[in-house]
């Protein structure tokens, strides 16, 4: 759906996207990883046609966002860290705002607009003031907006950003919700947790460079990352044991049955922590 190839912005001396080489598979949830300051906001822009490269090339379904950004934006809902407050406009107003500016016939807007808000969990405010809303509900109004014109890829900077605990979950929910409807999105965090349960593939980007991508699995095998089992036992015990390869898998059953003589119910490898595996990439660079 998205590929990059040796996409880099300058700004004079400061090297902030550095020939990155990224690719997004078509109907994933993929998990842009960095500290602040790693260039994920940059590279976010030039994917979304809103920031011109210096150097290399982005397709977005076959489209380069330098040369055909009217076609980028039709494919594509961008939701920024932030959301622009609009004085003296509703909810209702503000994505009638945004339906017009993508010229959707008006007699569309209330059903358009109306099963969105029910998407978002935002019926009740549909004439809220926008600025009156919480921080949350104002995420979740962008999110609707980037929406408007059902783009097939969602490119979200930051969205958990600033909220609270239950409006984290609620946000993960709805990027399930929005992938099972078959959408692409490329999603950043610089929070490991925000992103452990959704992402099917990750990026992991520092000082401007993406160090891997893959599936977090996948990463943490190619690095050789410390695998962790779960071993449940007959007498209801349950432990986790660290190993370092398949090897060393076969070895522990081995001892707890053999030499150790305990009876073992279940022995399951648990998935690759992110944070393991950003551990295992990046060097605490900062620029």
């Amino acid at each position: 759906m998205v590929r990059t190839v040796g996409l880099t912005k300058r700004y004079g001396a400061l090297v902030a996207v550095d020939a990155v080489h990224l690719s997004v598979p078509r109907g994933s949830v993929y998990g842009l990883i960095g500290p602040n300051g790693a260039g994920k906001t940059t590279l976010m822009t030039m994917v979304a046609s809103l920031l011109k490269p210096t150097a290399g090339s982005v397709s977005v379904d076959g489209a380069d966002p330098a040369t055909a950004p009217g076609l980028v934006r039709k494919r594509t809902g961008y939701m920024p860290d932030g959301l622009g407050v609009y004085e003296g406009l509703d909810v209702n107003g503000y994505l009638e705002f945004f339906a017009a500016a993508y010229k959707i016939s008006s007699a569309e807007w209330p059903a358009l607009i109306g099963g969105l808000l029910e998407l978002v969990d935002l019926e009740v405010k549909r004439d809220a003031q926008v600025n009156s809303l919480s921080r949350g509900m104002k995420q979740r109004l962008s999110l609707a907006r980037a929406l408007i014109h059902d783009p097939e890829l969602l490119i979200l900077d930051e969205p958990a950003s600033g909220l609270d605990p239950r409006a984290r979950v609620e946000l993960r929910e709805l990027l399930w919700q929005l992938q099972s409807m078959g959408k692409t999105i490329i999603v950043s965090s610089h929070i490991l947790s925000e992103l452990e349960e959704i992402c099917t593939h990750v990026g992991i980007m520092e000082a401007g460079r993406l160090l891997v991508e893959g599936s977090p699995e996948a990463i943490g095998q190619g690095l050789g990352a410390i695998r962790r089992v779960r071993v449940v036992f007959a007498d209801g015990q349950v432990e986790e044991y660290e190993v370092p390869d398949r090897s060393g898998q076969v070895e522990l059953l081995r001892r707890l049955v053999n030499e150790d003589g305990r009876d073992v119910v279940e022995f399951r490898e648990l998935a690759t922590d992110l944070e393991d595996v950003f551990l295992n990439v990046t060097k605490g660079i900062v620029q």
